[in-house]
């Protein structure tokens, strides 16, 4: 496994592990799980080192960043995209959620393929739609009662 592979796994990591923190500390466990679910197979890809592992990873990275951004604005005050209340612990793995973000994007960026331009634009659209469909799932009403 290359470096940035590895930075690339590691990221998704750290994303995995803060987001169910979040779901922990804020009793949203099961919205949570779901939300994580296309980061874990972009994990796998890169763990199977599929030749598309990180037009997987990208998305995943670019989406949790914006969501982030999202969430530091409103806490800055600056912008209400976002809502709601954030314990100690959750502006915590919010700044892990971005660094590992940012040093994704930056490895996914770096790191060569074999693979074609049609299959790295596939994978890309797969897993951006992947993690937007697992947000919209999580924020359903049936989901949302946890």
């Amino acid at each position: 496994m290359s470096r940035n592979t590895l930075v690339i796994a590691i990221c998704l990591v750290g994303i995995i592990l803060s987001l169910l923190l979040v779901g922990v500390v804020s009793a949203t466990l099961l919205r949570h799980v779901i939300q994580i679910a296309p980061v874990v197979a972009a994990l796998v890809a890169v763990a199977r080192r599929a030749k598309w592992e990180t037009h997987a990873a990208l998305p995943i990275f670019i989406f949790w960043f914006i969501i982030m951004v999202l969430i530091w604005l409103y806490l800055l005050g600056i912008a209400r995209i976002v809502s709601g209340r954030f314990t100690p612990a959750e502006i915590v793995s919010t700044v892990i959620i971005g660094v590992c973000c940012l040093c994704g994007v930056a490895s996914s960026l770096r790191t060569p393929t074999t693979a074609s331009r049609t299959l790295r634009i596939l994978m890309f659209v797969i897993f951006a739609a992947l993690q937007v469909g697992a947000m919209w799932l999580s924020l359903s009403p049936f989901i949302s009662h946890d």
